[in-house]
């Protein structure tokens, strides 16, 4: 079955880079319309540059995914340019400390939940005012398998996830029938967000992961895929892991 997304709109955060750029890419080469949404405008330019489109069109929006104005702004030039907004990805995330929990300072904390939870709901309340409660639309979340885990030296990160995956649940039951809200739940992924996790032992790491690879930004997509087309017309309020097998722990 041959998945199009033709005559769809979609609006990508995080999308200059990594996994963003990879979900933008792989939608936009199906035909959707793609707003492409990041902090930095040249960024966002040279993305848009090597996208290229399945014959759809490509726009391109600068704001801090954290922002409520800026986010309304965003959404607001989607529907200007674009029409609408049929699918909402909400993958721009932060992580601006390292350590023990008990140990994070108050600023880093507040900007981990203002990019990593409170974006994503204004993203979602701009979008369903902005017109998919009369349309209907399809949210995708990108959360963490870190959400699905413990690990200390990100943990904080990880809580911020782990409620990402709730509110996932919690606003595909408050949207439905109209809004189809899932979450994907990547594993370590070669971006440069997660360097510091995977540069340094990338073979031993693979080597521990049942699949014996990290992830590439490509399979997120091919996810997010799934998620954003028809053939997942009836999954809502999941988390779709996508992780090489490494939460099923135990391999050696």
């Amino acid at each position: 079955m041959e998945i199009s997304l033709e005559g769809k709109v979609a609006l990508v955060t995080g999308a200059s880079r990594g996994i963003g750029k990879a979900i933008a890419t792989t939608l936009a080469g199906v035909g959707a319309d793609v707003m492409l949404s990041s902090r930095k405008q040249d960024a966002l330019e040279a993305a848009a540059a090597d996208i290229g489109t399945g014959g759809g069109k490509l726009e391109v929006f600068a704001a801090n995914a954290g922002e409520p104005d800026q986010i309304a702004a965003c959404v607001a030039a989607t529907v200007e340019r674009l029409g609408r907004v049929d699918i909402l990805v909400n993958n721009a995330a932060t992580n601006p400390y390292m350590g023990r929990p008990v140990d994070i300072d108050l600023p880093r904390f507040d900007k981990t939940w203002q990019v990593n939870f409170r974006g994503p709901v204004v993203w979602m309340q701009e979008a369903w005012t902005a017109g998919m409660q009369e349309h209907g639309g399809n949210v995708i979340n990108i959360a963490s398998i870190g959400g699905l885990s413990v690990e200390v030296s990100i943990g904080h990160y990880n809580v911020t996830k782990a409620a990402l995956m709730h509110l996932t649940r919690t606003m595909a039951m408050d949207l439905a029938p109209h809004v189809r809200v899932n979450a994907i739940a990547p594993g370590l992924v070669k971006t440069d967000m997660a360097k510091a996790l995977w540069q340094p032992a990338e073979e031993a790491i693979a080597a521990h992961t049942p699949l014996h690879r990290l992830g590439e930004p490509q399979d997120i997509a091919n996810a997010a895929l799934f998620l954003a087309s028809d053939l997942s017309s009836w999954v809502t309020g999941q988390t779709i892991v996508v992780d090489g097998g490494a939460l099923l722990g135990g391999f050696t």
